[in-house]
């Protein structure tokens, strides 16, 4: 049972006891916490201490009417099994992360975020209602309308406050669900930052590859791939089954320095110097990685962290410079390196994670003390910008550095179910809560 309730990082693998809903009622020591697909980075989606409810089992799509696009579907029913079923209709998500493996319940409960949040925001935007089971055996529908406190503390709440059982999306209508995309290599990050006000006015979709190895002039050189739904762009192909596996984790990372520099090189290599347009699938566009099963145990048994932050546009340059020296003087390769701009669009959600400015993604073997040494430093690099961490890739920032990301928590802690806990939360939330209590009580 163990793997199969693992979180995407895999840095901890402790078998994890699980519960039937309708017991959620009944209070166990450590409490209970919704578990949709796993795909959350770290321990938002862990609670060792307590029972685990997943939602996959039975999940269906209820309704979906072609005309409106509203789609009403169960909250453990994945984002690719939603996208096989509009898709023909000529409908697609408003807004879709870099995978389809998550569960519709999962992108709400963590707000999730795709590559136009310039243009549409979160998901939690598309969000029309849903309904919530709290352990009072109480359910409730929430909307902007209805319970619309416990609506916005749900959207990005992190399944804290009560179970999603049902879900209701709305759709947007595309020509094509493939893409048409512009892609170009820049030479260093002031190319990037330089290019994207421009591109991101002129398409709906943009993201950038880092090669974090590179150095000196060529640092931040990237590839940038700008998109839109195709007018032109045919018949799109359902979700099919991944094409490659990688079955069991090596015994050592093969993600290091050695082989990423070569990937790098070729990679870079062989994209093109000035923009150039064609229509690519929409799978490889937004979900490249689904077409390999398992592809985090590339990283060797140890597992791995991701570091996703958010920092000001106004110092962007400088904070993307500094994240990047950072990792490169630690000695760490990053394999996904991932540059994109968060817009003004505002989320319902109480704690989303997106706010405007620009986002950069970081994914590094564990290599024990000297990686978890690292991320702190790039912590302080993101707390001086005045910056975030996003919660559902990490697995050990500090408590410090998310009360600075996230300093209206204590409202969400008041929306939160006391049956429900997580990993998370327990050591960030609750790890202040005490020292809140203390403060009170002197004030």
């Amino acid at each position: 049972m163990g793997s199969e309730f693992e979180s995407w990082g895999r840095v901890r693998r402790k078998p994890r006891a699980a519960a039937d809903l309708t017991e959620f009622q009944a209070t166990p020591s450590g409490g209970f916490l919704p578990f949709g697909n796993g795909r959350s980075y770290g321990d938002t989606c862990h609670n060792d201490q307590g029972r685990l409810l997943p939602l996959r089992p039975g999940a269906a799509i209820s309704a979906f009417d072609p005309d409106t696009g509203l789609l009403t579907a169960d909250a453990g029913v994945l984002l690719s099994e939603i996208l096989a079923a509009v898709m023909p209709h000529g409908f697609f998500l408003e807004v879709t992360p870099g995978t389809a493996q998550v569960t519709l319940g999962g992108a709400i409960a963590n707000d999730v975020h795709g590559k136009n949040h310039h243009r549409r925001g979160t998901f939690g935007r598309s969000v029309e209602s849903f309904t919530l089971l709290g352990s009072d055996g109480v359910r409730r529908s929430c909307s902007p309308e209805a319970n619309a406190a416990l609506f916005n503390a749900t959207i990005g709440g992190m399944g804290l406050t009560g179970i999603i059982e049902q879900a209701t999306i709305r759709l947007m209508r595309v020509p094509s669900a493939n893409v048409r995309q512009t892609a170009f290599r820049f030479a260093g990050i002031d190319g990037y930052f330089d290019a994207i006000d421009d591109i991101d006015a002129a398409h709906e979709y943009s993201v950038a590859w880092i090669d974090q190895l590179a150095r000196g002039g060529n640092l931040g050189r990237g590839v940038l791939m700008a998109g839109d739904h195709a007018e032109d762009g045919g018949p799109a192909k359902p979700p099919s089954a991944p094409s490659l596996s990688v079955p069991f984790s090596p015994p050592v990372n093969l993600l290091n320095r050695l082989t990423l520099t070569a990937f790098n090189e070729l990679y870079y290599g062989r994209a093109p110097k000035q923009p150039q347009t064609g229509v690519v699938a929409w799978s490889s566009y937004f979900h490249p990685l689904d077409a390999i099963t398992g592809w985090n145990r590339l990283y060797g048994p140890r597992g791995l962290f991701q570091h996703q932050s958010v920092y000001p546009a106004e110092t962007a340059r400088e904070t993307t410079v500094a994240l990047i020296e950072c990792a490169q003087q630690h000695g760490a390769a990053s394999f996904l390196t991932v540059l994109k701009r968060f817009g003004d669009v505002p989320s319902p959600g109480l704690m989303s994670f997106p706010r405007p400015g620009f986002t950069l993604t970081l994914d590094f073997a564990n290599s024990g003390e000297r990686t978890l040494k690292m991320l702190d430093a790039l912590d302080e690099i993101v707390i001086a910008a005045g910056g975030a961490l996003n919660p559902y890739k990490d697995q050990r920032m500090s408590a410090r550095m998310f009360e600075a990301s996230f300093p209206d928590w204590r409202a969400m802690e008041a929306m939160r179910d006391p049956a429900l806990m997580s990993d998370f939360w327990r050591r960030t939330a609750m790890a202040l809560e005490p020292q809140s209590s203390k403060q009170a009580a002197r004030a």
